[in-house]
């Protein structure tokens, strides 16, 4: 029997029958006439070779074999209903995977929260974080290992766009102990009195910048490069150097107990940017979580930004 002849509706008006006894109310349920109901059961019962109804002038009633029929026909529309419901949440950006590739800090800080917040309007999408060095996101995101990537401004090919997210000052992290911590502010000429650690090439490639950016009396030698900004910062709170960061590390630099202050004449910025494909379409829900993801960074950056300059 060629399955390819049975039609969707045919289905429906089997089940709404089997349900009404009846192809008027049937009928009324489906928004047809009682004739093209019975048509429509006639056709599925040519197709199927056997009468799924016993008809009489008065009554519709199910066959021993329409009742057999019966799972096998509800099990079709059930998940025909769920891939239509499963089609229009992806057309909604209500459902579906989204992989993120973030650096340490954004990926255990901003960005689970960001998450958790999404979760709440969108719980059908599932967003997952991937680990990501800052010079290989933009890679990342060209070859398709992740849908997104967020992390500090770098160049971007072809395939490849930045979209600015907030823009963060590069600080001073300190222990409170130090003479430093005693000001509001700091110049690049104070940092010459300090120790300073920088934390990974990326770190070390800004402090670097701003080195050069600084005036030819205040330039600054950090006396070691680690891996992590997380070591840094531990190294920062027992009070044998202190780093240089954006101040969106202040999550987790707070909770080594250090202090911020800001270094100015010049002060320097770094701009936060959520990467995604050009040449490669997204998907509806890397889509939705982009807009929302884009929107929520800028405020959350506020937020904390003015919570620390309280």
């Amino acid at each position: 029997m060629p399955q390819s002849r049975i039609t969707l509706r045919q289905l429906e008006a089997f089940l709404a029958t089997s349900d009404e006894l009846s192809f008027a109310a049937a009928g009324e349920r489906m928004g047809l006439t009682s004739s093209a109901v019975s048509q429509l059961v006639a056709e599925l019962e040519s197709v199927l070779g056997f009468r799924l109804f016993d008809r009489t002038t008065r009554r519709v009633n199910l066959s021993s074999a329409g009742r057999d029929f019966m799972a096998s026909a509800e099990s079709v529309l059930r998940y025909l209903r769920a891939a239509e419901t499963t089609a229009d949440d992806l057309r909604n950006r209500a459902a579906g995977i989204v992989r993120v590739g973030a650096p340490l800090i954004l990926a255990a800080t901003a960005l689970p929260a960001a998450i958790r917040d999404y979760a709440k309007v969108m719980p059908k999408v599932v967003v997952r974080i991937r680990d990501t060095p800052v010079d290989a996101l933009v890679e990342r995101v060209a070859s398709g290992d992740v849908d997104l990537a967020i992390g500090p401004n770098r160049p971007t090919a072809a395939t490849v766009e930045s979209l600015p997210a907030f823009d963060s000052p590069w600080v001073l992290w300190c222990s409170p102990g130090i003479a430093l911590a005693k000001r509001k502010r700091v110049s690049w000429a104070d940092l010459r009195s300090i120790p300073l650690v920088a934390a990974g090439r990326d770190h070390e490639m800004s402090v670097a910048q701003m080195r050069s950016s600084a005036p030819p009396d205040a330039r600054i030698v950090p006396i070691d490069v680690v891996d992590n900004i997380t070591t840094a910062l531990g190294i920062a709170a027992h009070g044998l150097a202190a780093t240089l960061a954006p101040q969106y590390v202040g999550v987790l630099a707070e909770a080594f107990g250090l202090t911020m202050r800001r270094v100015v004449d010049p002060e320097t910025i770094r701009q936060v940017c959520v990467y995604r494909p050009v040449r490669r379409a997204s998907s509806p829900a890397a889509d939705g979580f982009l807009a929302y993801l884009l929107d929520w960074l800028r405020n959350w950056q506020h937020a904390t930004g003015q919570t620390r300059a309280r």
